[in-house]
């Protein structure tokens, strides 16, 4: 989308209130979200240290959209990634790492807009869902790449645990019940008598042999 020459001057107010010198009108954060959305530059000032606080007007912006239902964008295990990074040897890299990422997804969207309006018609955008979700699985697979060994590591876990899940417990001891009654039956197979012998004959078959020997001196 196409951006202003000049950016719009937006004044933030003790008060919080954000005031547009271009239109001479008090804004909200919305009405920012709709001026970035069509295509508006503009920059914040602090009206009375004259800071400009562009960088945390905009990220209050992200933290109200992503507070909307069904509007969020960025999945929890980005974040987490991304605030790993602070403070890491590699922080200076990542700015300049994600406007590339994020330019060539904004320039292959646009590629995909094109190509189906083309063959569809300007109101065929449905799949495109789809395929913005694999552009961002495919940024955080990538993203990944640049995160510190130990991150990788805990990643890796965690894919691990999701493709192996634990068994409830109850599972579990139902299969210990089992292995113990498996057990129990094969016991009883290897020590079966037959079920009409009294102990008394068990004794007398025990001593059975010693009564062939005597038999034998004899």
């Amino acid at each position: 989308m196409a951006q202003s020459e000049d950016p719009v001057t937006i004044k933030k107010y003790a008060n919080r209130r954000l005031y547009n010198t271009g239109t001479s009108t008090y804004v909200t954060l919305e009405d920012l979200a709709t001026m970035v959305k069509a295509g508006s530059n503009f920059v914040v000032y602090d009206a009375k240290t004259g800071e400009d606080i562009t960088r945390s007007v905009l990220a209050q912006i992200i933290f109200e959209q992503e507070n909307k239902e069904g509007q969020s964008l960025l999945p929890i295990t980005f974040l987490r990634q991304l605030i790993r990074f602070y403070g890491d040897s590699m922080q200076m890299l990542v700015p300049r790492y994600l406007e590339v990422s994020i330019d060539t997804l904004v320039r292959e969207q646009e590629k995909m807009r094109t190509q189906m309006a083309q063959a569809f018609g300007v109101s065929a955008f449905g799949p495109l869902e789809d395929q913005v979700r694999r552009n961002m699985e495919m940024f955080e697979r990538t993203f990944a790449m640049f995160a510190p060994p130990f991150v990788r590591r805990e990643g890796q876990a965690a894919e691990a645990d999701k493709g192996n899940p634990r068994a409830p417990e109850g599972e579990i001891d139902d299969l210990k019940r089992q292995m113990e009654e498996m057990q129990k039956r094969l016991d009883r197979l290897g020590n079966k008598e037959p079920a009409n012998e009294a102990p008394e004959s068990q004794e007398s078959a025990i001593k059975e042999p010693g009564s062939q020997e005597r038999g034998g001196k004899e």
